[in-house]
C-alpha cells in the first residue's frame, strides 16, 4: 500500500514543509529575519495609527524607519539644524524621529499658544533613556513626568531655596564666594611675570570654578574650589567633569529612545556611558569635609522628608536627586551665560563704555547673551498628555512631543533688528526696553514659559549679574590677540556650551587693599 501524501504545488513550499532540507544556518536566519519583520510590521502599524491624525505639515528629508534621526546627533547642533529646517519648512512643522512625532515650535506666537492655551497639555515630559538612567529613574523633579510629586518636589525647591526670603537668606554665599574667586585671580596677577602687564587667565574654567561653589554651598554648604575647599582638587575636577557629561548626554539622540526595540543595540554607546555618568555622580555625593557652619538646603531636606508623605521613592533617593538636579541646573547654565556674555563683550569692545558698571547696562548685556546664546537653545523635551488643537486648526494627538527652538525664536528679524548682531543698548532705547527674562512677551524666552518653565530664574540672574558686575568693575578684560577675535564655536548637549576655552588678558582697575590683601 502506497503512504498519502500531500501534493506540493510551490518548490519553496516544498522545501519549507520540509525542514530537514535546509541548511540550519539559512533556518536561522530565516526566521530571524521573519521575527523581526513582524515586530517591525506591528509596531509601526500601531505608532502611525496613533499619530495618524496628526496635521501639522511635516518636514521633507524624512527616512524609512529613522525618520529624521540621519539629521541630528554627534557634533550637529540641533538649534541650528532645526533653526535651517524653519527657512525652508515654515515656523512650526513636525518632524518623525524614528516612532516618536515631533512637533517642532519656531516661533514666538506658537510658542506663547503652546505654554498658555495648551500649556497643561504639553506638561509632562516624555519617558528617555537619559531621564530613567541619569536622573535616579525620573526622581530628579525637573526630568519627572507631570504629577502629585513633580509639583510636590519643585514647591518644596520654590519654597525652601528659590524664594526671595531663602535667596536673601543665603546673599552672603554669594558675597563671599564672589570676593574669594577676584581676590584670588588678583593674586595670579600679583605672581605673574614682571615682563608682562597682564595675566592669561581662562575665564570659563574661572566662571565654572565660582558658579559650581556657589551652588554647592547653597545646596551642600561646601565648596570644591580655590582656598579652605572641602575636596581635593582632582576628585573636584572629576566632578567637574561628571556634571559637563551630564548636560552633554542629556542632549544625545538615543537609539531606544526612537526605536525601542532596537535599543538593545545601543548605537554610540550612550546608554552606557548613562550609566557609568550616573555611578560617577553618586561617587562624587559620597566626599568628606568639615563639619557645616550653617544650614544649607540639604538640611532643610532631611528635616522635610521626615514629616512628607511621598511615595513614590525612599527619601534618600529624593534628598540626593532634588540636591543634585539644583546643583547641575545651578552651576552649569550660569558659567554658559557668563561665558558668553564675557564672549561678546571681547568680541565687541565698543560696548564697554563708562555705563559698563551701571547695573542697568549689565542687566542689558545679559538680556542681549541670554537672547543670542540661550542656556538652553531647544527648551526642555516635553509631551502631549492628551489630544489638542492649535489656533491653525491643526491636530496634534496625544504622545506627540514638543521641541520649543528658543534659539530661533529670539532670532526672528521680524522682532529684533540685526538679529544676529550683539546690541546690548536695544534694551534700553528701542521698542525691547520693557522686555524681561520671565518669558512674558514670548520672544524673550531662555528660560522656557508656563508650568515647566525653570524655577530658579530669579537666583540665576542674581548670581549673573552680581558676578558679571563684580569681575568687570574689579578688572580691565582684553582679547590675547587684537587681530583675532573668540572662538564662538557652541558644542552639543543639553545646555549651549562654548566648545573652546576662553582666554583673557586681565588687569586690575583698583587698588590693591580692595581686593581684601
Amino acid at each position: 500500500m502506497v503512504p498519502h501524501t500531500k501534493k506540493i504545488c510551490s518548490p519553496s513550499i516544498s522545501v519549507i514543509s520540509n525542514p530537514s532540507l535546509m541548511d540550519p544556518l539559512k533556518l536561522l536566519l530565516t526566521l530571524i529575519f521573519t521575527l523581526f519583520s513582524l515586530i517591525f510590521y506591528i509596531y509601526f502599524y500601531h505608532a502611525r495609527r496613533a499619530t495618524s491624525c496628526c496635521s501639522v505639515p511635516q518636514a521633507g528629508g524624512a527616512w524609512p524607519v529613522i525618520g529624521h534621526l540621519h539629521l541630528f546627533g554627534g557634533q550637529q547642533l540641533t538649534h541650528r539644524t532645526l533653526g535651517a529646517m524653519a527657512d525652508k519648512y515654515g515656523p512650526v512643522f513636525t518632524i518623525k524621529l524614528g516612532s516618536n512625532r515631533v512637533l517642532t515650535v519656531n516661533s514666538w506666537e506658537m510658542a506663547r499658544e503652546c505654554f498658555t492655551s495648551h500649556d497643561r497639555v504639553f506638561s509632562t515630559r516624555p519617558s528617555i533613556a537619559a531621564s530613567k538612567l541619569l536622573s535616579y529613574n525620573f526622581a530628579m523633579f525637573g526630568f519627572a513626568p507631570y504629577g502629585s510629586y513633580w509639583r510636590e518636589m519643585r514647591k518644596i525647591a520654590m519654597i525652601e531655596l528659590l524664594s526671595a526670603h531663602r535667596m536673601d537668606m543665603l546673599k552672603h554665599i554669594r558675597a563671599s564666594e564672589v570676593e574669594t574667586a577676584i581676590r584670588e585671580l588678583y593674586k595670579t596677577w600679583v605672581g605673574r611675570s614682571r615682563k608682562e602687564n597682564g595675566v592669561l587667565v581662562d575665564m570659563k574654567q574661572w566662571f565654572g570654578d565660582l558658579t559650581h561653589n556657589v551652588a554647592l554651598r547653597m545646596v551642600e554648604g561646601r565648596r570644591c574650589f580655590g582656598p579652605y575647599a572641602d575636596m581635593e582638587e582632582g576628585e573636584a575636577r572629576r566632578c567637574q567633569k561628571v556634571i559637563g557629561d551630564f548636560g552633554y548626554l542629556f542632549g544625545v539622540f538615543v537609539l531606544s529612545d526612537a526605536i525601542p526595540f532596537l535599543g538593545w543595540l545601543d548605537f554610540n554607546g550612550y546608554e552606557k556611558s548613562m550609566k557609568k555618568t550616573a555611578k560617577e555622580l553618586e561617587f562624587s555625593w559620597k566626599f568628606s569635609g568639615k563639619e557645616k557652619e550653617e544650614q544649607d538646603f540639604m538640611d532643610v531636606m532631611l528635616n522635610i522628608l521626615e514629616e512628607a508623605k511621598i511615595s513614590e521613592f525612599d527619601a534618600d533617593t529624593i534628598n540626593k536627586a532634588t540636591c543634585l538636579n539644583l546643583i547641575l541646573a545651578g552651576s552649569d547654565t550660569t558659567m554658559v551665560t557668563l561665558t558668553w556674555a564675557l564672549s561678546l563683550l571681547l568680541n565687541n569692545p565698543h560696548t564697554e563704555t563708562g555705563d559698563i558698571n551701571n547695573l542697568i547696562y549689565i542687566e542689558a548685556i545679559v538680556k542681549e547673551t541670554v537672547r543670542l546664546y540661550p542656556p538652553t537653545p531647544i527648551l526642555d523635551l516635553r509631551a502631549a498628555m492628551e489630544d489638542c488643537t492649535l489656533s491653525s486648526g491643526c491636530q496634534v494627538p496625544a504622545g506627540t512631543r514638543l521641541m520649543v527652538n528658543a534659539w530661533k525664536i529670539q532670532r526672528d528679524e521680524r522682532v529684533w533688528p540685526n538679529p544676529d548682531e550683539f546690541q546690548p543698548e536695544r534694551f534700553l532705547t528701542s521698542a525691547h526696553k520693557d522686555i524681561d527674562l520671565k518669558a512674558q512677551s514670548f520672544k524673550l524666552i531662555p528660560f522656557g514659559s508656563g508650568r515647566r518653565s525653570c524655577p530658579g530664574i530669579s537666583l540665576a540672574l542674581q548670581v549673573v549679574h552680581f558676578i558679571l558686575g563684580s569681575f568687570l568693575h574689579c578688572f580691565e578684560v582684553a582679547k590675547p590677540s587684537s587681530s583675532e577675535d573668540v572662538d564662538m564655536s557652541e558644542s552639543p548637549g543639553l545646555t549651549n556650551l562654548k566648545a573652546t576655552p576662553l582666554e583673557a588678558v586681565l588687569v586690575p582697575r583698583l587698588n590693591s587693599r580692595l581686593y581684601g590683601l
